[in-house]
């Protein structure tokens, strides 16, 4: 038995959800996978995987295996990619998708740099601020800004910190008051963004280390924070932000930070890819690339 043939098969069972996918995917034939799997059964002396006739589910102890044998097969993979990283240059397309006000404020800034630095490459920047599936959708990389990854079988990496914040213009303020606590936020019009799990719940550090939610409402909500932003500005209300949005318009006095003592949990900033081509040499660029601008001394 080639095991690590069998490794590598079972893990493009488990990832892929049948035999047949795995098959496909390797070039194979199904029975050819099937006996592999079986292989490594019988070398074990444990079943990895429960069969029905429609579909399968890992054992406790396949769960086990599976895991520490992807690990053995990623060190393998990182091994061979190793020796001839340094001769490898990016090329080809790079396909990038960001959230809208994200990629139009903040990644305009250092893009070109990283272009300019690797000729050779193609950058495919796809701005919007809906849900989307990286893999089924072709992208090689996408940048979020969150509180919360949901589970996937991305590789993230996390780059940073943005500081959420609370703003509204001096003549709103001056209609309607400052808020001089969150509870004071049920009186005033609350500019709501809706990419979020809940964005009626505004979650604030209290000044003894504690967290408090207050459940907020308003005329306006929408799905980027250019919008939000826009019509702070215009004096409808006070939304909550990323400070790299507002920045200039706070420079500027267009706008005031409200509750500057009571801080929002700030989001954070992740490069994600898929697993099969975290460390092709376009993805690897761009990812470390970005690390070197938020870690900046």
């Amino acid at each position: 038995m080639d095991q690590l043939a069998a490794l590598r098969a079972l893990r493009r069972v488990v990832e892929l959800g049948s035999f047949t996918a795995a098959a496909d995917a390797m070039g194979i034939s199904h029975t050819i996978v099937s006996r592999q799997v079986r292989q490594l059964e019988s070398h074990l002396g444990a079943q990895l995987l429960n069969r029905t006739t429609r579909r399968f589910a890992l054992t406790d102890a396949g769960r086990d295996y599976y895991e520490a044998s992807r690990q053995i097969l990623d060190a393998l993979d990182e091994a061979d990619r190793n020796v001839g990283r340094h001769q490898a240059r990016p090329s080809g397309t790079l396909r990038i998708n960001a959230p809208m006000a994200f990629g139009v404020l903040e990644l305009s800034n250092w893009l070109p740099e990283f272009i300019a630095q690797y000729p050779e490459l193609h950058v495919d920047l796809v701005c919007n601020d809906r849900i989307v599936d990286l893999i089924e959708e072709g992208f090689d990389v996408g940048l979020r800004l969150t509180r919360e990854l949901p589970d996937s079988t991305l590789v993230a990496r996390r780059l940073g910190s943005s500081r959420t914040m609370l703003v509204a213009s001096p003549a709103y303020l001056k209609r309607h008051g400052h808020p001089a606590t969150p509870d004071d936020l049920a009186r005033h019009n609350c500019l709501t963004y809706t990419q979020v799990a809940r964005p009626n719940d505004w979650n604030f550090a209290m000044p003894d280390g504690s967290r408090k939610t207050v459940t907020v409402k308003g005329s306006f909500q929408a799905n980027t924070g250019i919008a939000l932003r826009g019509a702070a500005v215009a004096g409808i209300g006070i939304a909550t932000t990323a400070s790299f949005i507002v920045q200039p318009e706070l420079d500027r006095g267009e706008l005031q930070e409200v509750l500057p003592a009571y801080p929002m949990k700030p989001r954070e900033l992740y490069a994600l890819y898929p697993q099969n081509r975290h460390l092709s040499p376009k993805v690897r660029a761009f990812v470390d690339f970005a690390v070197s601008i938020y870690n900046k001394p």
